[in-house]
């Protein structure tokens, strides 16, 4: 297992040095262990939560939204690959979410002359998903 310290998590995950020492103060990543002279030393896996991080936050997810995803996503037990296969669903379903929140005010404005023209030209697996977002969407504060 490779163990990184500061620098070199920061090189290898594309941030600064001073965003590694935010992120690990606010809990979102955590030094495996200590060097002898008292260097953090971070894993493998935290170089992939990191690229998660990077990924949420163009995605425009507050630090506090990623904050609780990942605490979401570390009580998910199980293989790593269906972990990250988990996470990637969850983090489209998201992205999915915020583009039908922000689409649903256009659409109500739409005639119903419009919205037909708009339905026929949708694939039918495409126009099924629309309708399962939106019923989602609908019923999610039941949840």
């Amino acid at each position: 297992m490779k163990l990184y310290r500061i620098g070199e998590l920061a090189k290898a995950a594309g941030v600064s040095e001073r965003t590694i020492d935010y992120y690990t103060k606010l809990g979102l990543i955590t030094p495996e262990e200590r060097s002898l002279k008292n260097y953090r030393l971070y894993n493998d896996e935290t170089l992939n939560r990191l690229e998660r991080i990077n990924q949420m936050k163009q995605e425009k997810y507050s630090l506090e939204e990623i904050r609780q995803t990942l605490i979401k996503w570390n009580s998910v037990a199980g293989e790593e690959h269906v972990t990250d296969k988990l996470t990637s669903l969850e983090m489209h379903m998201q992205r999915l979410e915020r583009e039908v929140n922000e689409l649903q005010p256009l659409l109500g404005q739409l005639k119903p002359v419009q919205a037909r023209k708009l339905l026929t030209g949708l694939l039918p697996q495409s126009a099924a998903c629309i309708e399962a977002l939106k019923y989602l969407l609908e019923h999610s504060s039941m949840m």
